[in-house]
């Protein structure tokens, strides 16, 4: 892989955060679909290894904490138990953003059960430098995780949408309609106007537009574990420190005060020199 060029992987890097697939890129790239996913293998643990370290200590005041669905080798209703054996099935993206500098603190892949959910903010806690205030949705598996990661010592807060019925003759594809919240303050003393989800969920469609596994209806989709959490640790690089954005003008690692410039793909593709 050192072989290549760095701009030639930094063009096939570049293709993959910009929503392409593997093979698309492959083609565009012209170079070999095993190429492509070689390297995504080798930036995707590079990027990993990189942000767990860099991102840490950090002066966050807010953050906000979703989860995004997607799958690996088929749905969970039609996985087959083989499949389901080598992991694959339904898989969610926890996510946690900050609300100020719209830096992604944290991720984890995996289900969506307690024990990620424990994992998730016991992460979450270790990176931070000073008390924050925390927003998550109603799923019951934050109650715990969260007082188990940080104690009391959080101003932690649920926004709990509240949905209306399916439309009918669209329940397949059509989202069902959000037709009010409700914020619950759970610990210490949340302030209400900051009592919100909106900025971790406009980062999931970041994610949808940006990586192509993620893309509905399509045949893109993940067909190993392991490949789509290096995607993902790629997306969040590319989203922390090379993507600009529309709002603040830099890259969020550059608000975070955690990068001083704004990345180019050819300092992506050197991570793993």
């Amino acid at each position: 892989m050192n072989k290549l060029p760095i701009q030639k992987r930094a063009q096939i890097l570049g293709l993959l955060c910009e929503g392409m697939s593997l093979r698309a890129a492959s083609r565009l790239a012209d170079v070999s679909i095993n190429t492509v996913t070689k390297l995504l293998v080798d930036v995707g643990c590079a990027a990993l290894a990189y942000q767990d370290k860099a991102l840490r200590n950090l002066s966050c005041k807010r953050i906000q904490v979703d989860e995004i669905w997607s799958f690996v080798g088929a749905k969970e209703k039609n996985a087959s138990e083989e499949q389901k054996a080598k992991g694959n099935g339904d898989i969610w993206t926890w996510t946690a953003i900050d609300a100020d500098t719209k830096l992604a603190v944290s991720w984890l892949v995996g289900g969506r059960s307690a024990e990620y959910a424990n994992a998730f903010m016991d992460d979450i806690a270790q990176r931070l430098a000073n008390r924050v205030q925390l927003t998550s949705d109603g799923h019951g598996a934050y109650l715990d995780a969260v007082k188990g990661a940080f104690g009391n010592k959080i101003d932690y807060a649920a926004l709990i949408k509240i949905y209306g019925t399916s439309p009918e003759g669209e329940k397949r594809y059509s989202p069902v309609e959000c037709i009010g919240c409700r914020r619950e303050p759970v610990t210490g003393n949340p302030d209400p106007k900051h009592i919100s989800t909106s900025f971790v969920e406009r980062q999931n469609l970041t994610m949808r537009m940006h990586s192509r596994r993620f893309t509905r209806l399509t045949n893109a989709f993940s067909k190993k574990v392991e490949n789509h959490c290096h995607a993902v640790a790629l997306h969040f690089l590319f989203y922390n420190f090379v993507r600009i954005h529309k709002t603040l003008r830099v890259t969020p690692a550059m608000a975070a005060g955690v990068a001083n410039h704004v990345w180019d793909m050819a300092e992506v593709a050197k991570l793993n020199n």
